[in-house]
């Protein structure tokens, strides 16, 4: 229910963008529908177009773009320019949506929501910055400031502070790598402001032999030589004052100056690999599709991508080994009408001494979207930032349509990780209260356990005990002789099925210990047998058993 809520939030945000966007012709419309009066009328028209400049793309429309926009002498010159205004920031000029615009209107929505204070979201440093480039990778917040033990960096010692966050973006176009951008509340409005230097959130900086950095304390320097006080100081008098590259003066000054320019379109690199015909096989990758009943129209559906460690690019950062995927996905009808899109930066780090084992294994992401039954297809692109690398998937697949009465069950899923969980840390893997991490290539070794997820759906009761009549087995079969390894019992009492069948839906969870069978190929069978409305279901599919690792 959580991400339905969190859709429609999205699909109101997006409406109330859309139709900030057409205000104009709105209006255009309404005006023409009146008796002509051509001052008053253009007047009122003005007063809109100036707000769309002025207020609604401000934060990226390009100086020669408002250079050209007020040369504009008529309403329809100006509508065309809108019009192409957005056309030109299109990933896809050639589906109805407008991907990059429903974005935009979105953010500005939620600047609107979560930064006002006194003055409207979007005007404030942290609304501009959010709108213009999107959500930070992470955000260090301090919403109450107080005591503070500053890093090395910013000259050790303690203080108390004003509030505070420290937003990081770990790449941003135009801008750089590793950009840290901070906001300071020093009047406690709930306003925050950028800091041009981190003495800015020091709400001790003016009180005499208060707040002193480790230098001050020994008597190596003094408050005056601070940056603040003395930009052109970039070090004053102490070489215990060890300042990184990016707090210097003019390097911030250089970022903040970046900051204001307008961005580059995100998605416009990756969708343009999307449409090339030639397969990139640099990167390999391997995908898995699964089904899970949200609602009759509304169908779950996961999408799990594992890469070999192997092939990734990995950096030494600070003695952690780090790798990093950019993904680019985009879901159509066979009809060619965008369905959705979305865009992730997973990275994958190691402990120096935990690398050599990490390369060996292999990484696991996943994304869920919830669409109507029906076909679709999915084209995948996948960038390896550190070596360029990069891989591309399409897919078809079909949605399943359930019906309200009819016994049925979800994607029967082979997983690696198959187990409850107490407190939901993120949205990868979690179904309900369980996390179940799906087995992409549906290989297993002989020291592992087969984990087995499923749920069924309608599912009779019982009107004598007010319970389901519900047999469920697990049977392994040997694809070679076809002959039966192994038949378990379901009774509800190992793993995390629940065969109380609350909502006429039971939930199959279990893990099944591999180590006796021998390497090969097997079939496993679900047998669900409803014994109130008389029908057995028997949903199946393959793995293989590799050799134990020695």
């Amino acid at each position: 229910m959580s991400n339905l809520k969190d859709i429609g939030r999205l699909v109101l945000a997006v409406g109330l963008g859309i139709a900030t966007a057409l205000a104009p012709l709105a209006t255009y419309a309404q005006e023409d529908s009146q008796p002509r009066k051509k001052k008053p009328r253009k007047i009122e028209l003005d007063k809109i177009y100036q707000r769309w400049v002025n207020e609604d793309v401000d934060y990226i429309i390009t100086p020669e773009e408002r250079a050209a926009f007020k040369k504009l002498q008529t309403d329809e010159e100006r509508e065309e320019f809108i019009e192409q205004f957005w056309l030109r920031r299109d990933p896809d000029p050639d589906t109805p949506e407008n991907e990059y615009r429903e974005e935009y209107y979105r953010r500005i929505a939620y600047a609107n929501e979560k930064f006002t204070s006194g003055i409207p979201g979007w005007k404030t440093d942290r609304g501009r910055i959010y709108i213009t480039w999107g959500p930070p990778d992470s955000v260090e917040s301090r919403p109450a400031g107080g005591p503070y033990e500053r890093p090395i960096y910013e000259g050790g010692g303690t203080t108390s502070t004003y509030p505070f966050e420290i937003w990081f973006y770990r790449y941003l176009e135009g801008v750089g790598s590793g950009i840290e951008i901070e906001f300071v509340d020093p009047t406690g409005s709930g306003e925050y402001r950028i800091a041009r230097n981190a003495d800015e959130k020091d709400a001790l900086l003016f009180v005499p032999n208060a707040g002193l950095t480790l230098a001050e304390q020994l008597g190596l320097a003094s408050k005056v030589d601070r940056p603040f006080f003395n930009p052109g100081n970039r070090y004053g008098n102490n070489p215990l004052y060890p300042m990184r590259t990016q707090d210097m003066p003019f390097e911030r000054l250089a970022i903040l100056t970046n900051l204001q320019r307008a961005p580059s379109v995100r998605y416009r690199q990756l969708a343009e690999r999307v449409d090339q015909q030639v397969e990139f096989d640099v990167l390999p990758f391997d995908v898995r599709t699964d089904f899970l009943r949200a609602g009759e129209s509304a169908i779950v559906t996961t999408f799990t991508l594992m890469f070999n460690n192997g092939d990734l690019g990995f950096k030494d950062e600070g003695g952690i080994q780090k790798a990093q995927l950019n993904i680019y996905a985009r879901v159509s009808a066979l009809t060619g009408k965008r369905v959705g899109i979305f865009e992730e930066a997973p990275i994958i780090t190691y402990q120096q001494s935990q690398f050599e084992v990490g390369r060996k294994l292999n990484s696991v992401y996943q994304k869920s979207l919830i669409l109507p039954p029906g076909n679709y297809k999915i084209d995948f692109v996948v960038r390896d930032v550190t070596s360029g690398h990069t891989g591309i998937v399409r897919q078809g697949f079909e949605v399943p349509r359930y019906s309200p009465e009819a016994l049925s069950t979800s994607s029967l899923i082979l997983a690696d990780l198959v187990e409850p969980v107490t407190r939901v840390s993120g949205s990868q893997f979690i179904i309900g209260a369980n996390k179940v991490r799906p087995s992409v290539t549906q290989r297993f070794k002989q020291n592992q356990s087969l984990g087995v997820y499923m749920q069924v759906y309608n599912v009779q009761i019982d009107q004598a005990s007010l319970r389901p009549a519900i047999e469920v087995e697990y049977v392994i079969t040997n694809v070679k002789t076809g002959q039966e390894v192994q038949r378990i019992r379901e009774d509800g009492k190992n793993g995390i099925s629940d065969l109380s069948g609350y909502g006429q839906q039971i939930v199959l969870g279990r893990l099944i210990p591999l180590e006796k069978l021998e390497p090969g190929s097997y079939e496993v069978t679900v047998v669900v047998t409803d014994r109130v409305a008389r029908k057995t279901l028997t949903p199946k599919t393959f793995f293989t058993v590799e050799p134990a690792k020695s």
